[in-house]
C-alpha cells in the first residue's frame, strides 16, 4: 500500500484526510508542525507527502525546498492563500501539485492517486508506454509528431509544447511560460500566450480530434495531459 505522510497543523483536517486515504488503501502517518518533517522523510521515505503551506515552527515552502535537496518524493502542497500558487508552481520549488482550501477529501485522494500513478505507473502501462509514444519532439529540427502525424509548429508553439511536455500533468503559470520561452526578456502579455496556446491546441486536435491534451487551469495557467 502507498505510504502517505500528511503534514497539517489542523487536527480535524489532518484526521479527515487520513481517514479518506486509509479507506482508499493507503498507509498514513501524520505530523502537525514543520519542525521534524525533513528528518522524518529521510528516515521513513514515504511514497508521497501532503504538505500544508502554513505550518508552525517551519513553513511548508521551506520544508519542500529542504526535501528537494536530497529526495524526489512527490509533494502535493495544501494552501489557503491563492497568492501562493505561483510560488508553489515555481520551477525552483519542486512541488508536484497543489490543492487549495477548502477542498473535498475525495478530490485530494484522487489527486494523490494521479500523482502516484504518474511517478510510478502500473506495470502493464509501463510496457505500453515504451511501445507507443503518443507525442514525439525533435528539438534539433523543431519537428513534432502526435499520434504518428507530423505537426507543423512555429518556433514559439514548439517551445511551448516542449516545456509543457517536460513535465506532463504539471500546471505552468502564464508567467512561467513567458519566462521560459522568451529568453530575451521582451515584454509579452498573457493574452499573447493564450493566443499561442489556442493555435497549438487547434493543431494538436487536427491530428487527433478525440483528444485535447492541453488543459487550462482557471486563473493559473496550462498543463499537458497525455
Amino acid at each position: 500500500m502507498p505510504h502517505i505522510l500528511v503534514v497539517e497543523d489542523e487536527p480535524k483536517i489532518s484526521q479527515l484526510l487520513t481517514d479518506y486515504l486509509k479507506q482508499s488503501n493507503h498507509t498514513v502517518n501524520q505530523l502537525f508542525d514543520g519542525e521534524h518533517v525533513t528528518d522524518w522523510v529521510q528516515q521513513h521515505t514515504p511514497d508521497l507527502i501532503l504538505l500544508d503551506v502554513m505550518l508552525p515552527v517551519k513553513d511548508g515552502l521551506t520544508i519542500c525546498r529542504e526535501i528537494r535537496q536530497n529526495s524526489s518524493v512527490p509533494i502535493i502542497m495544501i494552501t489557503a492563500k491563492v497568492e501562493e500558487i505561483d510560488r508553489l508552481l515555481g520551477l525552483e520549488l519542486g512541488a508536484d501539485d497543489y490543492i487549495c482550501k477548502p477542498f473535498s477529501p475525495r478530490e485530494v485522494v484522487a489527486r494523490v492517486k494521479t500523482v502516484l500513478r504518474r511517478v510510478s505507473p502500473p506495470e502493464d502501462e509501463r510496457h505500453e508506454s515504451t511501445d507507443k509514444t503518443v507525442l514525439k519532439l525533435d528539438e534539433s529540427r523543431y519537428i513534432a509528431t502526435f499520434h504518428n502525424a507530423n505537426i507543423e509548429l512555429t518556433a514559439i508553439e514548439f517551445n511551448l509544447l516542449n516545456l509543457l511536455a517536460s513535465d506532463p500533468g504539471r500546471v505552468f503559470s502564464r508567467q512561467q511560460l513567458i519566462d521560459n520561452i522568451y529568453q530575451d526578456h521582451r515584454v509579452v502579455s498573457e493574452r499573447t500566450v493564450d493566443s499561442h496556446i489556442k493555435k497549438l491546441r487547434k493543431k494538436l486536435c487536427a491530428a487527433n480530434a478525440d483528444e485535447d491534451v492541453v488543459h487550462s487551469v482557471y486563473s493559473v495557467g496550462y498543463k499537458l495531459v497525455l
